[in-house]
């Protein structure tokens, strides 16, 4: 899913959870606090993809051109770079472990957290489902590949 889509969920969410949490933070701040983390999460694709491809390809890529990040994010990643399985593996690992850090130092923000993050995943597992054709596609291609 876009950053875009994901800003809206974190809209979206951020503002449902103020209803229901004692978030320690003015309204305005808790919304940008769910923007910033359920859009933030997904820097960790960058490292997910240097790990698979072993270069910086895509990092650099939005460095020479940030507007990428905001209207060309087909163009970050190549289709091999990174699987929506690892995409949802950093996430967890990532996820889990800064809703644990802050829980130690205040459990509302953490709750709060959690459950931005749990509605950036869903969304990211319901974007997957809806191009489940196109990963079949990437992957027998990747497959051809590193069999020829």
């Amino acid at each position: 899913m876009y950053s875009r889509e994901h800003a809206l969920a974190s809209v979206a969410v951020g503002a449902a959870g103020l209803t229901v949490l004692p978030v320690p933070l003015p309204w305005w701040a808790a919304v940008g606090y769910a923007v910033a983390v359920g859009v933030g999460i997904d820097v960790d694709h960058f490292a997910v993809a240097r790990l698979e491809t072993g270069d910086w390809a895509a990092f650099r890529r939005v460095l020479r051109n940030p507007r990428l990040v905001v209207g060309g994010q087909d163009e970050i990643f190549a289709p091999q770079d990174l699987w929506p399985l690892q995409r949802l593996l950093s996430h967890h690992l990532i996820g889990g472990a800064a809703v644990f850090g802050l829980w130690l130092v205040s459990e509302p923000l953490a709750l709060f957290t959690a459950l931005v993050l749990y509605a950036h995943v869903l969304c990211d597992l319901v974007w997957d489902n809806y191009r489940l054709e196109t990963y079949r596609e990437q992957h027998a291609v990747a497959a051809e590949s590193e069999s020829g």
